[in-house]
C-alpha cells in the first residue's frame, strides 16, 4: 500500500501558496486492507476513508467510465490494480494532476510543473469532456490564478462540450457551488469571461450574459457597456473583501438593464423592478441560499436610491431605511451599502473615489435605532393614538432623530 498527496495541495505547495486542505490517494489497497489499517470508510459513491489519526480523507486510486450525460453519469473502478498514473489521468487540469510521495518527490506524468511555470490551465486528457463541472472549475481557476491563460485546445474542448449540450445536464446545486466559489476568488470577473468565451454563460446565466453590448449613459458610466461595468463591479467587490452575499448582490444588481427596450437606451428607466423579477427567476433556478437572494433583492431594487441618498432629507432617508428593512436587519443593510459602493466605484476612472453615501446612511441608521420606540409608543397611547397611528409617531421620532444627527 502506497499513499500519495495529490491535487491542489501539491499545486499550491509548488506555487508557494498556503496549503489548507490535503487530499490523499492510496495505491495498491482494497477496502478490506484500509479497514484493517484503522481507516474509517465514509465514501458513498466510491471508496473514501478517514485516516485514524489525522482524519484526512484518503481515496483509493480509481478509474472512471462515462455512462450517462452530466457529471453524475460515471461508473468507478477502485481496486489494488489501479495505478497512480491512471488515477491522475482522470483529473481536470495538469496543474491538479500531480502527486507527492512520502519522501517529498513530485510525480508529474502529465506536465503540471511545466504548465505551472508557463502559467497555463490545460486539460489532462480528452476524458475532460465527460464531466461538464470541469467547465466551471476551469473558469473558477482562471478567477483564482488571474495571470494564467487557458490553453487554446482546452478552450476549444470546453466550447465543444457546450455545443454538445453537456453543460445543460448540470444540476443547480453544483452550478451554484462553483459560482459561489468563483465569486470569492481574487478576480471574479475572469470566471464570467471564461464562461462567455466557451458559450456556457448564455446557457447557465442568460440574465447576466445579455448585459454585454448594452449601453449606459456615459456621464455616469464612462465604460458605457453594462457587461464591462458588471465585471468592474465584481472585481471591486474582491478588492473590498466583500462577503459572498454582497458579491452575489453585485452580480445581480443590474440584470434589468438587459431587458431595457431599444428605444429607451441608453437610459434604463425602471430597470430596478425588472431586475428584481429576473433575480427571482435566477435565484429559484440555481437554488441560491436565502441570505444571498434577499440581500440581492434589496440591492437590485434600491441601489439607485442609495446612490442618490446624499440628496435626501431625513424623511426620505428614514423611508429608505424602512424599505430596506434596515432597522430589523442592520447587518444585511451594511452589506447592501458595501455592494452599492462596489457598484459606484466599479466604473472607469472611479476605482478610488470616495462613497460618502455609505457612512451617511450608517449614521442615519444608528440615529434611527437609538429612538426608544417603547417610550414613543407609550406617549402615543397616552395621547389616544392606536394601531397604525402609533407607528406614525415612531416614524416621526426617527425622522427627527436622523435630522438632528445629520445636521
Amino acid at each position: 500500500m502506497e499513499i500519495y498527496e495529490v491535487g491542489g495541495a501539491v499545486r499550491d505547495g509548488l506555487l508557494g501558496l498556503p496549503v489548507n486542505d490535503r487530499d490523499w490517494v492510496v495505491v495498491g489497497a482494497t477496502p478490506q486492507i484500509m479497514a484493517q489499517a484503522g481507516f474509517l470508510p465514509v465514501g458513498k459513491d466510491f471508496p473514501v476513508f478517514l485516516h485514524p489519526q489525522t482524519h484526512e480523507e484518503h481515496a483509493l486510486a480509481r478509474t472512471e467510465r462515462k455512462t450517462a450525460p452530466g457529471y453524475r453519469g460515471f461508473n468507478f473502478q477502485a481496486d489494488a490494480a489501479v495505478t497512480l498514473e491512471q488515477d491522475l489521468a482522470r483529473r481536470d487540469l495538469t496543474i491538479n494532476a500531480m502527486a507527492r510521495d512520502g519522501q517529498g518527490r513530485v510525480i508529474d506524468p502529465y506536465g503540471g510543473q511545466r504548465d505551472l511555470s508557463q502559467r497555463v490551465l490545460r486539460h489532462v486528457t480528452d476524458a475532460f469532456r465527460e464531466d461538464p463541472v470541469r467547465i466551471l472549475r476551469v473558469a473558477r481557476f482562471a478567477a483564482r490564478f488571474a495571470d494564467f491563460s487557458i490553453a487554446p485546445e482546452t478552450l476549444a474542448l470546453m466550447r465543444a462540450m457546450v455545443e454538445d449540450g453537456e453543460v445543460d445536464a448540470l444540476v443547480p446545486e453544483r452550478v451554484w457551488q462553483e459560482l459561489a466559489r468563483g465569486l470569492m476568488e481574487d478576480r471574479p470577473s475572469r470566471l464570467f469571461d471564461v464562461l462567455r468565451q466557451c458559450g456556457a454563460l448564455t446557457r447557465l446565466l442568460p440574465e447576466v450574459d445579455r448585459l454585454w453590448g448594452v449601453p449606459q449613459r456615459p456621464e455616469y458610466h464612462p465604460e458605457v457597456d453594462t457587461g464591462v461595468h458588471l465585471m468592474m463591479v465584481l472585481d471591486m467587490s474582491a478588492r473590498l473583501a466583500a462577503p459572498l452575499a454582497a458579491r452575489f448582490a453585485c452580480l445581480a444588481h443590474d440584470l434589468g438593464k438587459g431587458t431595457t427596450p431599444a428605444q429607451m437606451l441608453p437610459r434604463h428607466i425602471g430597470h430596478e423592478e425588472r431586475g428584481a423579477r429576473l433575480l427571482k427567476t435566477l435565484a429559484e433556478r440555481l437554488r441560491v441560499p436565502n441570505d444571498c437572494r434577499e440581500l440581492a433583492d434589496v440591492v437590485a431594487r434600491e441601489h439607485g436610491n442609495i446612490h442618490r441618498s446624499g440628496e435626501f432629507g431625513a424623511a426620505a432617508l428614514v423611508r429608505l431605511l424602512e424599505r430596506c428593512d434596515a432597522l430589523r436587519k442592520p447587518a444585511r443593510f451594511a452589506q447592501a451599502l458595501l455592494a452599492c459602493e462596489c457598484d459606484a466605484r466599479g466604473r472607469l476612472g472611479m476605482h478610488d473615489d470616495a462613497y460618502p453615501q455609505r457612512p451617511r446612511l450608517l449614521a442615519a441608521l444608528s440615529a434611527a435605532q437609538a429612538v426608544d420606540t417603547g417610550e414613543v409608543a407609550a406617549r402615543a397611547s397616552a395621547s389616544g393614538a392606536s394601531g397604525r397611528a402609533i407607528g406614525e409617531w415612531v416614524h416621526r421620532a426617527r425622522v427627527a432623530a436622523v435630522e438632528q444627527a445629520l445636521a
